[in-house]
């Protein structure tokens, strides 16, 4: 029993090496950094006055009215703030056909400042989200904010999305 066992698993073993693997390894480029400036002040920096102390992310499509969307606050080489954004929000098929689909992930975004020390400004965006999926790639295409195309994926460039306000 046990010699036939071990034949099994040894002719098994042998199938799965043996195979032709013609599986197409998909390419992923989802990862975009949001950075958001007013007149050459960088607002992420809760540092600054005037600039936004929170952030927070809704997923506009997401099974509750309370979705929130994680994302990475984070410094570049020249100390200015922006926003990582990995994934998180849902994606919904908007477009297809045998060769593409289209996704798209919707993102309402609150950014708070202090406009005095009592009273705080509250804005409200919304940011669209598209990429596009082929068997070789999932990459990130569009991003619009507050309706504005704001972002092309051009290849070969990394994903950054200047905003401003």
């Amino acid at each position: 029993m046990k010699n036939l066992f071990f034949g099994f698993v040894v002719v098994l073993a042998l199938f799965l090496a043996c195979r032709n693997d013609e599986n197409v390894v998909q390419q992923i480029d989802q990862i975009f950094n949001l950075y958001i400036d007013s007149a050459k002040q960088d607002m992420l920096n809760n540092k600054i006055p005037g600039s936004y102390f929170e952030v927070k992310m809704n997923d506009v499509y997401g099974l509750k009215d309370n979705a929130p969307v994680t994302f990475n606050p984070k410094i570049d080489a020249d100390t200015i703030h922006y926003i990582e954004y990995i994934a998180g929000a849902k994606r919904i098929n908007v477009d297809s056909t045998a060769a593409f689909r289209i996704y798209e992930s919707k993102i309402a975004l609150r950014l708070t400042k202090k406009k005095n020390d009592t009273v705080n400004s509250v804005t409200n965006d919304t940011m669209t989200i598209r990429y596009r999926w082929t068997p070789e790639l999932f990459q990130l295409s569009q991003i619009w904010y507050n309706g504005t195309l704001q972002f092309s994926k051009t290849e070969g460039q990394p994903n950054i999305v200047k905003i401003s306000k």
